[in-house]
């Protein structure tokens, strides 16, 4: 079995959960999320607890019974208190700025690149150059994080670019550099 798979899932007062065949559904606080079971993976709920079981106990059924797992776990912490990710942009004259739900950064490009956040995305900017993204969903925040992380991806050599907050960029010599 697996070992992440067998932790259960605590579910907080405010959120609620409701089953239609192999389709699950959690509503709370921060809105509704849904996951769609595998067929070799069961839930049983109990006392407030979420218990992820498989058929069969082999190697791709155990995997799965951890996936499903971690999927319930984050769809149950996005509802009750949900997910933030930072971004830290870096470079002389390089800026962020919120207005409504678009975000405006100013990445050295001859333009201004204009992102239109997800809906079910919200963003604050501070000091001109961090970005904090929320959201309910975690993988839809983490792609989101990513796609901002790629208009610009952070160079080598000044560090300039957009980065995560826990991000280290290694930084190389440059041509005066020499050893």
């Amino acid at each position: 079995m697996s070992r992440i798979g067998r932790k259960p899932i605590v579910i907080p007062d405010k959120v609620k959960l409701t089953r239609d065949g192999s389709q699950i559904t959690v509503q709370g606080e921060k809105g509704k999320l849904s996951h769609v079971l595998h067929s070799s993976v069961d839930i049983t709920v109990e006392n407030n607890v979420i218990h992820v079981t498989t058929q069969s106990s082999d190697k791709k059924t155990d995997a799965l019974q951890g996936l499903t797992r971690s999927l319930l776990a984050n769809l149950v912490t996005g509802v009750s208190a949900g997910f933030q990710r930072n971004l830290e942009v870096t470079g002389i004259g390089y800026r962020a700025s919120v207005s409504g739900n678009t975000l405006a950064l100013t990445l050295g490009y001859s333009h201004p690149v204009n992102y239109e956040l997800p809906q079910g995305v919200s963003a604050t900017v501070d000091k001109n150059n961090v970005i904090t993204l929320s959201a309910s969903d975690k993988e839809l925040l983490g792609r989101t994080a990513a796609k901002l992380r790629q208009l610009r991806v952070p160079e080598p050599y000044k560090g300039k670019g957009v980065k995560f907050a826990e991000e280290y960029i290694q930084r190389k010599a440059g041509k005066t550099g020499t050893k």
